[in-house]
């Protein structure tokens, strides 16, 4: 059985939801894109994940921040204003008619080529868009569990050939880090910087906690995720140490705790980095508290989406 960060409860609902491609919806058997396209081609384009919590889209600034922000890194035009983008969110949200514990991913590409090639020059037309929604609810017990990581070969890139901030379509080093966490018998993938230190993992933010300190990577070799500046903002709320900085294995296995961060499942606790168990290998008190803080978070942007 697959395990990880991303498992959720089965709901056979997905089976029917409507696909968003380009202004039409389709059944999900029936959603299709060209062979054509950029994403598929060369991995042209840039995406964000969103979660529906009681009909509000939560985070969703900061979501859309930082879609733009890659579109604007790769010379992208995205070729709809932020409100243009949302009418076509919520529209296929309602399509579905979905209200909560809902995943929402949608993905911009730079548009069909004419031929396959990396030009830009030779897209045909504006950028494609899709969008799917899905009735997700993170599996409560495999957070219970823990997610086991594998500290892998594959670097974290730096910033001047591709940055790694970029939430983009070319996710190929991501995958090979964690094709090789798998065939060494972990979850996911743990992925060092290009000096050695902790970065993040492959698709996850990471954190470890030491003596009642709560710390992270600097960010200039992580995802610059949403759920991760969220942790860190309830550690500041509440006074919690909490610190971006390098760290290096040596830390990481002789932590407290660690957990990972994301969209999709908040905070999944770490048990074992390497084959070493990390602390006491369970659900550590400061990872529940803070999923509780995080929780708030989200609660508090329900409550201001409902006002």
């Amino acid at each position: 059985m697959i395990h990880g960060t991303h498992n959720a409860v089965h709901d056979v609902r997905n089976e029917n939801v409507k696909i968003y491609v380009n202004g039409e919806l389709f059944p999900r058997n029936e959603a299709k894109i060209s062979v054509f396209d950029s994403g598929y081609l060369v991995g042209d384009g840039v995406w964000e994940a969103l979660r529906l919590h009681e009909g509000v889209l939560v985070f969703l600034d900061e979501h859309l921040a930082r879609l733009w922000q890659g579109a604007a890194t790769i010379g992208m035009d995205v070729g709809m204003s932020r409100e243009e983008l949302m009418d076509a969110v919520w529209q296929t949200i309602r399509a579905n008619e979905m209200h909560d514990n809902v995943h929402v991913r949608f993905m911009l590409t730079r548009g069909i080529k004419k031929t396959p090639s990396q030009d830009p020059r030779l897209t045909i037309g504006g950028p494609n868009l899709v969008i799917i929604a899905e009735h997700k609810l993170a599996d409560p017990a495999s957070r219970e569990r823990g997610v086991t990581l594998f500290t892998s070969s594959i670097r974290r890139g730096s910033p001047d050939y591709l940055d790694p901030r970029l939430n983009c379509h070319s996710k190929l080093h991501e995958v090979m880090a964690l094709v090789q966490a798998l065939e060494a018998g972990a979850d996911e993938a743990l992925m060092l910087d290009i000096h050695g230190f902790v970065a993040t993992c492959n698709a996850t933010n990471f954190f470890m906690v030491k003596d009642g300190e709560v710390w992270t990577s600097t960010g200039q070799y992580c995802m610059n995720g949403i759920t991760r500046g969220k942790v860190i903002e309830a550690c500041q709320r509440h006074d919690i140490p909490c610190f971006q900085k390098n760290f290096s294995l040596f830390d990481v296995y002789g932590a407290d705790e660690a957990f990972v961060t994301g969209t999709f499942g908040g905070l999944t606790p770490v048990t074992k980095v390497d084959g070493r168990t990390i602390g006491s290998g369970s659900y550590g008190p400061m990872t529940r508290r803070l999923q509780e803080l995080y929780e708030e978070l989200v609660h508090e942007a329900v409550a201001r989406g409902n006002q």
